[in-house]
């Protein structure tokens, strides 16, 4: 059966990653998301990296797909945006209350050596985002250490990753958990020799007075 280019792998290869840490090589098009969002918001390139503090040939280079954002990237992107970090994935799919999978296809936004897969994609009213981490050998969510409202449960399933919080470094094996205040600047990477996964939990938004609070970088105003 062949698949179209918006969707990932199936439940049964999400199985077979987990065993044994290869990785399905079935990607969504971040650069063409980020241009969708940018248009929508009627923004120009260098309006959005005035206000994602990002240079335009980054912004050109990512939307082009000449290069993949780290996640501290698709942070500062977010907020400048106004949106969570899940608005890249693709939103076409049926909305609904209640959501059973078993065989379906996930999808997936790449960053530099590694992944993020949406696991939590047509649930209405959404307040919260489950997420396959991936990461190769040596990879991590970026320089900058980042916080955002709300809280993070992080849960090792292969190999192992550093998170530091709070200058703390927690080693998260596969069985291992984390569960912390994501106010607190956090940093994670795979410092093994060995790919890496995680099922990561987020609270990316706090509901307040009827609006959301987005994702915060360390360090924004």
């Amino acid at each position: 059966m062949s698949r179209s280019s918006t969707t990932l792998f199936s439940a049964s290869e999400l199985h077979a990653f987990t065993a044994t840490g290869e990785t399905p090589d079935h990607t969504l098009d971040v650069g063409r998301r980020l241009r969708s969002l940018r248009e929508a918001r009627r923004l120009t390139m260098r309006a959005l990296a005035e206000a994602s503090g990002l240079a335009v040939n980054t912004l050109s280079l990512i939307e082009h797909g000449k290069t993949s954002p780290s996640v501290s990237t698709l942070q500062q992107l977010a907020i400048a945006l106004q949106v969570p970090i899940s608005a890249f994935f693709e939103p076409d799919v049926p909305r609904s209350r209640v959501i059973f999978r078993k065989a379906e296809q996930y999808r997936t936004v790449p960053f530099s050596h590694g992944s993020l897969t949406d696991l939590g994609a047509g649930m209405t009213q959404r307040s919260f985002d489950p997420i396959l981490l991936t990461l190769n050998p040596g990879a991590g969510s970026g320089d900058q250490a980042i916080a955002h409202p709300g809280q993070e449960f992080v849960f090792g399933l292969v190999g192992q990753i550093t998170y530091i919080v709070l200058d703390q470094t927690y080693l998260i094996q596969p069985g291992d958990s984390l569960l912390f205040a994501a106010t607190l600047p956090h940093q994670w990477k795979n410092t093994s020799e060995q790919p890496a996964r995680a099922l990561l939990v987020l609270c990316p938004y706090e509901v307040a007075g009827g609006s959301l609070a987005y994702h915060n970088h360390l360090g924004s105003s």
